[in-house]
């Protein structure tokens, strides 16, 4: 019943071009608990079992390199902008800050390395230094 929208004729199909509906079952285990996390996905695509499990695996590399790391080091699950163009330009300086903050090459973590910048203006220097284009 899901899938036939009651705003539309009389057996519309909400999602007219889906081709595939998969669901991924994760299960988590820490010490002596188990967690267990099922998500369901479609497609427009015909997709065999092996290409629908790179295409989630993909997706979630983005969302742990990326947004996870954006969320750790610039709490950004916890920033209020919602309206306007606040948002999409405030991701779009932290990208461009993690960018940056990623190409110094030393042992510390991209938090530690944001922290020290903000301690330490020739730190911050060397991040800044010769803008690569």
């Amino acid at each position: 019943d899901w899938m036939t929208p009651e705003r539309s004729y009389p057996g519309a199909f909400r999602f007219p071009k889906l081709t595939t509906i998969a669901m991924v079952e994760s299960r988590i285990e820490r010490g002596d608990k188990i967690e267990t996390e099922r998500r369901s996905y479609i497609s427009s695509r015909i997709l065999p079992a092996e290409a629908f499990a790179d295409a989630v695996r993909s997706h979630w590399a983005i969302e742990n390199n990326l947004h996870w790391t954006l969320d750790m080091t610039f709490k950004e699950d916890l920033s209020r902008l919602r309206v306007g163009h606040g948002a999409k330009n405030m991701a779009i300086v932290r990208h461009f800050a993690l960018n940056m903050v990623r190409q110094m090459h030393d042992k510390r973590s991209i938090k530690r390395r944001r922290k020290r910048a903000s301690w330490d203006p020739q730190y911050l220097l060397q991040i800044l230094g010769p803008l690569r284009c």
